[in-house]
């Protein structure tokens, strides 16, 4: 419905528009209504205002009377049931023969009056969290880690692999190989992997899930101390760590990992240092335009995208024929996200 007013300034405009030379319909299209409304509007001479507020409308036959509407909020506030909802009054009050309205002509009714409102002692339904998102620019700004398990070769042991990741060049920070998960050998790993990194006091995030080491004092403590922000996954979603998650899927399908366990925790710990650093130095990762992560890390990468593009371009100078496109968009992503609203999903996708 468009208010007298509305109509005022769309006439006043149309008129203007038509004066300078313009035609009314098109006039018409472009403030949203037809030709014929606006005949309407101004027939006789005259603006009209809308007569639809002004008609006086029979009451349906349904609508309840006066006491019953009455009745509707009495039950609804007596002490038995002032924290029920009116899908539970209604079967009740049935159950004692009495029928006054439908559980949604109760909803209506209390929704009207401003009271449907949470009912009861427990606590209202909330919207669900939405996950933290954490972007890097650079690296050693944001961390994920997590814990797997190993398998040995005695069925139903198993060594536990912590294991760090910076996001933003996928290199792997940290790591250790325990019989055990506590927050003392968490708080440990990440001490050494801070020390490490000279990521004191950094603005570090340090995302994982909310298992028991994750959530330990002697980490939260320690984190403090270092002067990392903890961030934490929701809880019972399986999506919140993908880093931790993508890097243990391709620890675990190396063609070389021992698919009949290790025999004990030092040959875990030598397997697990091979694969860092075959990871760290010489895997070329899809993420990063299949550049190694440490050369993501300590800034190289861009001068090897440099030398690919200018050994790509000879190459398409000597053969010409044999491209039919340019050469390879040779880009580094700009920043990594852990959990990207909708804004960065499509800035990722664009760059990549």
């Amino acid at each position: 419905m468009i208010s007298t007013q509305n109509r005022v300034t769309i006439i006043e405009l149309i008129t203007e528009a038509v004066e300078a030379g313009a035609r009314i319909s098109p006039c018409c299209n472009i403030v949203g209504i037809t030709i014929r409304t606006y005949e309407r509007w101004i027939f006789g001479g005259n603006i009209n205002i809308d007569q639809r507020p002004l008609v006086k409308r029979p009451e349906p036959k349904n609508k309840l009377s006066k006491d019953e509407y009455e009745s509707v909020l009495k039950v609804s506030n007596l002490p038995q049931y002032a924290d029920l909802p009116p899908s539970q009054i209604v079967p009740s009050i049935a159950d004692r023969g009495i029928y006054i309205a439908s559980e949604s002509t109760f909803y209506r009714i209390l929704r009207h009056e401003n009271m449907q409102n949470h009912r009861g002692r427990s606590k209202s339904p909330g919207k669900a969290k939405e996950p933290e998102t954490h972007i890097a620019y650079e690296p050693n700004k944001v961390w994920t880690w997590d814990i797997t398990y190993l398998n040995t070769s005695i069925r139903g042991r198993y060594y536990k692999l912590y294991m760090i990741v910076d996001i933003f060049s996928r290199k792997i920070v940290g790591w250790e190989v325990w019989e055990d998960e506590t927050g003392e050998h968490a708080s440990e790993l990440v001490e050494k992997a801070v020390i490490a990194e000279n990521a004191r006091n950094n603005l570090l995030v340090l995302h994982s899930d909310n298992g028991t080491p994750m959530k330990a004092s002697t980490l939260k403590s320690k984190l403090e101390l270092l002067g990392v922000m903890a961030s934490y996954s929701r809880p019972r979603v399986s999506n919140d760590n993908p880093y931790s998650e993508s890097l243990f899927r391709t620890c675990k399908y190396r063609s070389n990992y021992p698919s009949e366990g290790f025999s004990d925790i030092e040959e875990a710990r030598k397997w697990v240092m091979e694969f860092v650093e075959w990871y760290n130095n010489i895997h070329y990762h899809s993420g990063m335009n299949f550049t190694t992560p440490n050369s993501r890390h300590t800034g190289v990468a861009g001068e090897i995208m440099e030398n690919r593009k200018k050994v790509y371009t000879a190459a398409k100078a000597l053969h010409p024929e044999r491209w039919s496109k340019g050469i390879r968009n040779f880009y580094l992503p700009e920043f990594a996200a852990l959990n990207p609203i909708d804004e960065e999903k499509t800035k990722l996708k664009s760059i990549g």
